[in-house]
C-alpha cells in the first residue's frame, strides 16, 4: 500500500472545501476544555465560600456516632450514690424511675454487697467502687479514683489512659460501644449500653412483660384468666397495641392516615386536573384564553411547593389529615394537569378525526375518539404520584399536617428516642416498598409493559 501525498494545492483546496473540519470556530474547539474549566473553577469558588474544609474538620463526628448507635440500641443508667454509714461511706444503686428493667430492677451486670457496688462492662472492664476510691478496669489497664467532697480526682500521678478524661470536678470513663461512666463528687452515673429495642412487644407494666415466647403461649393458651372480664389472648394483644414505650397502635394509626392522606389527595387532584386538562390542550380547546387561565392556574398551583400549601393549611384548618390532603390537592391538580394537558396535545388526531366523521356529538369524540388513547397513560401517571406522595405526605406531615410525619418529628425533637425514630423510618420504608410494587405492577397492566412489574 503507498501512502497518499498532497502538494500545498490540494491541501488548501479541501480546507477550503471542509471549512468546519479544518477551521472550527474558536467556541467550538475549546467548548468540553471551557466546560471542565468552569467546574473546577466553581467547585473550588464553593469550596472556599462555604468553608467546607473548616465545616468537614470542625464536625463533632463523635456525635454521629453516639446517635447512630441510638437507633439499634438502648441504655440503662444507673447511678451509685455515696452515703454515710455505720461503717464510714458506702454505695447505694438506684435507677431512673421509667426504668426499662422495670419497677424493681435487678441486673446481673450490677452488683452490690457489704457497702460496695460494681458494675461490668465486659470481660476485662469494670468499676468497682469501696469507700470513696474507684477502681476502673479496661483493656488491662487499671485507673485508681479518689471522690473527695469538692471533686473526684484521680489517686495518683501518673497521666491518664486514653479512654479516660479529667474534665472540671469529675473524671469520664469511656468503655466504647458498652457504656460509659462519670465519676463526680458522691455520685457516679453510668450509661450501659445493649443491643436491640427493649420492651417492644410488651412494656413493664404487662403481666406479660419479661416471659418468654413459651411462657407467654402458655398464659394465652391454657393459663386462667389474668382480667375476668377478657381473655388471656385480648388482654395479649391489647397490652401490645398499647405499649406504653412504643405506642403500637397510636405509630399504626398515624402510618394509617398518611396513606389515606396521600391516596385522597391524589385522588381528587386527578380527577379535578382531567377535565382541566382538556380545556388547557388546545387541539382540544382551541380557546387561547381559556388555554392559557388554566395553564397559569396549573403553574400556580405547582409552582408552590407541597411543604408550603402544608404549613398554609395547617394554619388555615389547624393540625392534622385535612392539611396534608388540602396540601397534596392542590399541587398535584397543577402538576397532573400539565402532564395531561400535554399528553392530550400530542395524541394521534386521526382517531379523533375518524369518531367525528360518522357525525358523533362533540362529547363522543372526546369519549371514544381521545379517552381511549390517553386514559392508560392519566392512570399510570395518577398511581406513580400515589405512589410518591406516600413519601412527600410523611414529610408534610412533620410540619402538622398529620399522619406518622408528625409522630416522627415528635419522637425527634426530644432527641432521646432515636429507637422510635428507626422503628417509623422502617415501617414507612416497609409501606412505600409495598406501595411502590403495587403501583409498578398496575401501572404495567395498564401500559402493557410486562418489564415494569419485573424491575
Amino acid at each position: 500500500m503507498t501512502a497518499l501525498t498532497l502538494n500545498a494545492d490540494q491541501i488548501a483546496d479541501y480546507e477550503n472545501r471542509y471549512p468546519h473540519v479544518f477551521r472550527r470556530p474558536f467556541s467550538k474547539r475549546y467548548t468540553l476544555p471551557l466546560i471542565g474549566l468552569g467546574i473546577v473553577l466553581y467547585m473550588a469558588y464553593s469550596w472556599w465560600f462555604f468553608a467546607i474544609g473548616t465545616v468537614i474538620s470542625e464536625g463533632q463526628w463523635d456525635r454521629a456516632g453516639i446517635t447512630a448507635r441510638q437507633w439499634y440500641s438502648y441504655e440503662v443508667r444507673p447511678t451509685i450514690r455515696l452515703t454515710t454509714g455505720l461503717n464510714g461511706d458506702e454505695a447505694k444503686v438506684t435507677y431512673p424511675r421509667f426504668s426499662v428493667l422495670g419497677k424493681n430492677p435487678d441486673p446481673d451486670w450490677v452488683q452490690q454487697a457489704n457497702g460496695r457496688a460494681s458494675v461490668i462492662f465486659g470481660s476485662s472492664e469494670a468499676l468497682h467502687l469501696s469507700g470513696n476510691t474507684v477502681v476502673v478496669e479496661h483493656g488491662g489497664e487499671t485507673l485508681n479514683v479518689r471522690i473527695d467532697a469538692d471533686a473526684a480526682r484521680p489517686a495518683d500521678d501518673k497521666p491518664l489512659p486514653s479512654w479516660a478524661v479529667l474534665k472540671n470536678d469529675e473524671v469520664q470513663v469511656d468503655f466504647g460501644f458498652s457504656g460509659e461512666a462519670r465519676i463526680m463528687p458522691e455520685r457516679i452515673t453510668v450509661n450501659r449500653r445493649f443491643l436491640g429495642w427493649p420492651n417492644f412487644v410488651f412494656d413493664t407494666n404487662s403481666p406479660f412483660w419479661g416471659k418468654s415466647v413459651g411462657e407467654v403461649t402458655s398464659m394465652i393458651v391454657s393459663g386462667e384468666r389474668i382480667k375476668p372480664e377478657m381473655s388471656n389472648l385480648s388482654l395479649a394483644f391489647n397490652n401490645i397495641w398499647n405499649n406504653a414505650e412504643w405506642q403500637h397502635g397510636d405509630v399504626w394509626i398515624k402510618m394509617l392516615q398518611t396513606i389515606v392522606m396521600a391516596f385522597v389527595g391524589t385522588l381528587f387532584a386527578g380527577l379535578i386536573a382531567l377535565p382541566l386538562a382538556f380545556i388547557a390542550a388546545r387541539n382540544i380547546t382551541p380557546n387561547f384564553f381559556a388555554n392559557q387561565i388554566t395553564k397559569r392556574l396549573f403553574d400556580f398551583l405547582r409552582s408552590v411547593d407541597m411543604f408550603i400549601w402544608a404549613l398554609f393549611f395547617t394554619r388555615a384548618f389547624g393540625p392534622g389529615p385535612l392539611a396534608g390532603i388540602s396540601a397534596i390537592f392542590f399541587t398535584d391538580t397543577g402538576t397532573l394537569g400539565k402532564l395531561y394537558s400535554e399528553t392530550l396535545e400530542n395524541i394521534d388526531d386521526k382517531q379523533r378525526e375518524g369518531v367525528k366523521s360518522v357525525g358523533a356529538s362533540p362529547a363522543n369524540v372526546q369519549r371514544y375518539g381521545v379517552i381511549p388513547q390517553v386514559m392508560p397513560v392519566f392512570l399510570s401517571q395518577m398511581l406513580y404520584f400515589w405512589e410518591s406522595n406516600t413519601r412527600s405526605a410523611t414529610i408534610i406531615g412533620a410540619v402538622g399536617a398529620g399522619g406518622i410525619g408528625l409522630k416522627l418529628w415528635e419522637a425527634m425533637r426530644t432527641n432521646s428516642n432515636w429507637a422510635n425514630v428507626a422503628y417509623m423510618v422502617i415501617l414507612i420504608l416497609i409501606v412505600v416498598f409495598v406501595f411502590d410494587a403495587i403501583s409498578n405492577a398496575l401501572r404495567s397492566r395498564l401500559t402493557g409493559d410486562r418489564r415494569v412489574s419485573q424491575k
